[in-house]
């Protein structure tokens, strides 16, 4: 049996007439037939560090809103889109080389591409977000894209769990969505980061949310911020990378 799915989109390519069908793995199968069942999919393409990933989509985001909502999610589904935030950290983290024995970490992963690009570089990493079932989404993205040492993880910061262990680095791009979720995530961030570890987060650099956050979060973590100019054929706009660290107490 095969399966070809559109590719709807696609991000940071120079040039036109690419193919618009993308081969569903033969591996991918029983995910993306499970999800098909449930939604309508396509596939999203983008370009990071000078090569494709594909990353398998809703194509049809208004059932979704019909759809009961996880009592600590967002009533907007927040997973379904791939952030201009995500691209940037992806860049970065497209940069930078894997140390032995380092494990990163990605915090409300959605599309997971942040996770995606660092594990295809060698990078030992673990993806979370709210629901398995959205992490259904990357496992078959992972497959598409030959990702095979990244682990799909379903993660409620209200109840985090005590199984993922420690991690060197941890990553999140649009995170800071609402300030319900502010206390949580430090939490989280606080029990899962190991000692001399680093996080990183982008988010846009208009968003309300972020220095409040900053605010909470400085009483733990030295904090560092970049801005980056994000540009594509149809937008441009500020994405602000942060580096936090724990303080020695």
């Amino acid at each position: 049996m095969t399966l070809k799915l559109p590719i709807a989109s696609s991000r940071g390519e120079e040039k036109e007439g690419r193919a618009r069908k993308f081969q569903v793995p033969e591996a991918a199968l029983p995910i993306v037939n499970r999800l098909k069942a449930k939604y309508s999919l396509d596939v999203e393409r983008v370009h990071i560090g000078g090569r494709p990933f594909y990353f398998l989509h809703v194509a049809d985001l208004i059932p979704l809103f019909h759809m009961e909502v996880h009592e600590n999610a967002p009533e907007f589904p927040f997973w379904v889109k791939i952030w201009e935030a995500s691209l940037v950290l992806s860049e970065f983290l497209a940069k930078m080389p894997p140390k032995q024995g380092q494990r990163i970490l990605e915090l409300g992963a959605g599309m997971a591409v942040p996770g995606m690009v660092a594990s295809s570089l060698g990078h030992d990493v673990t993806v979370t977000d709210y629901e398995d079932e959205i992490m259904d989404f990357v496992r078959a993205s992972a497959l598409f894209n030959e990702c095979h040492n990244l682990r799909c993880e379903a993660l409620d910061w209200f109840k985090p769990r005590e199984d993922l262990g420690y991690f060197e680095v941890i990553v999140g791009s649009e995170l800071l969505f609402h300030p319900r979720f502010f206390q949580p995530l430090l939490d989280v961030m606080k029990r899962y980061l190991a000692p001399g570890g680093v996080i990183y987060m982008s988010h846009r650099a208009d968003r309300e949310t972020l220095f409040p956050f900053f605010k909470m979060a400085e009483d733990d973590f030295a904090i560092a911020m970049q801005k980056h100019r994000f540009k594509s054929r149809d937008k441009e706009l500020d994405v602000l990378l942060t580096r936090l660290k724990r303080k020695q107490h």
